[in-house]
């Protein structure tokens, strides 16, 4: 990541925390935070959702961009800033620019999701669409920073960014007063060690320890290998609907912070996230982004011990429609719910029917059929059979594929 060089900066306390939350007042949601009866069956401990997918821009990026602008002097303000984001950092920055009358300038992948970019635009800012990921329009936004004298917003390495996250933290403290364990995504690291800093602190106040834990996309977890080596390390990172939290480095004061506050870093798979963002829309009735349900992810694949209250944050709900759709069918998937099945036939009259039968027996719901006598491999005298089935879980899909076999079939589940 190509960013303008900084010196060391002191990693922000309580007192700063304390005092972007007073800056903040008025340009932030105090976003609520509601008990969810499932997942604390789920963990066997009180679980709580912090719906910052309800803040303004539907992230937590506003808190931490909204106090850096507001710490600018007025002769930065008249130079403008620019920034590098694929979506909710970009949204936080220009709305936070658009309230302080400060100029603004975005830099966005060309791949970024349409809600995003037309929300950013709506903001007032200046987007300039530039290469296929966010590395292009961060070295791009650096040089449009040294060129203008704009200043460069970095989304989560600089102290004021982490103190306005922090604010998170206040909130979690003095809403859930017995609160025992915060889990919650990690893509840069400014939101958990700005919480981590926040709820820490306030906890040695009272006398007693709260544990933080953190959570990565398996496919872009740059923070267990950098943990492990004592410093950030860049990782080589592969496609992850979390797009959010998908950093190859982790930022230098973020590691820092959480190298010390931070009890544990657990990683879920995609199939973990989407199953989380299921069981949000079915039981929680939250529409989230996939970097927003980590934490949920998590509790849901066991990573997270049971040991007092326990709340997640949902970071946020940015999710383009379409990315929801595929979600949601892969999560049905990966919870046993829907499955699709290639099935060679005999080509002759009244194998479909049969088959049909068949699964109306075994209490399957068809969603959708393609029968073809077009394939690889196929004999003249053969079709292929896919079609689509809701099931109500493991087992039953279980037992869905045990029938047809019983009954002479062949079905094959395609994966994803």
């Amino acid at each position: 990541m190509t960013t303008p060089s900084t010196v060391h900066q002191t990693p922000p306390d309580l007192a700063a925390i304390e005092d972007a939350r007073a800056a903040l007042d008025g340009l932030i949601a105090r976003t609520p935070v509601d008990l969810s009866l499932h997942l604390t069956d789920v963990l066997g401990a009180p679980v709580h959702l912090k719906l910052e997918n309800l803040q303004r821009t539907g992230s937590f990026k506003i808190r931490g961009a909204a106090y850096r602008l507001s710490r600018l002097s007025a002769e930065e303000r008249a130079r403008g800033v620019v920034a590098a984001s694929a979506g909710n950092h970009a949204q936080g920055v220009a709305l936070a620019a658009q309230t302080l009358g400060i100029p603004a300038t975005i830099f966005m992948p060309l791949g970024v999701p349409v809600p995003k970019l037309l929300a950013t635009r709506g903001y007032g800012a200046e987007v300039i669409l530039e290469g296929a990921t966010v590395e292009t329009p961060l070295r791009l936004a650096a040089e449009f920073a040294e060129r203008t004298g704009a200043v460069f917003i970095h989304p989560f390495d600089h102290p004021d960014v982490i103190a306005g996250q922090g604010t998170l933290g206040l909130e979690l403290m003095d809403d859930i007063p017995d609160l025992d364990t915060v889990v919650l995504g990690i893509g840069g690291g400014g939101l958990i060690a700005g919480v981590a800093a926040a709820v820490k602190a306030r906890a040695a106040q009272q006398g007693r320890t709260v544990r933080i834990i953190g959570v990565q996309a398996e496919n872009s977890a740059a923070y267990p290998s950098s943990l492990a080596a004592g410093r950030p390390l860049e990782v080589a990172t592969t496609p992850t609907i979390a797009d959010g939290i998908a950093v190859a480095r982790p930022g230098d004061l973020p590691f820092e912070m959480i190298s010390d506050l931070v009890d544990d870093v657990v990683t879920v798979t995609e199939d973990d996230i989407a199953r989380a963002l299921l069981v949000l829309l079915e039981r929680a009735k939250q529409v989230v982004e996939p970097a927003g349900a980590v934490g949920v992810a998590a509790i849901l694949a066991g990573k997270v011990p049971a040991s007092g209250t326990t709340v997640t944050v949902l970071s946020g709900g940015n999710i383009d429609p379409l990315l929801l759709q595929r979600v949601v069918a892969h999560g049905l998937a990966a919870s046993g719910r829907y499955m699709t099945l290639r099935i060679p036939l005999p080509d002759r009259p009244g194998q479909l029917a049969r088959v049909s039968e068949l699964l109306a027996v075994a209490g399957a719901n068809v969603i959708e059929v393609m029968h073809t006598r077009h394939g690889q491999g196929l004999q003249i005298s053969e079709v292929i059979l896919q079609l689509s089935v809701e099931t109500r879980g493991e087992d039953h899909r279980a037992h869905v594929i045990s029938v047809l076999e019983q009954a002479g079939f062949t079905p094959t589940v395609v994966l994803d």
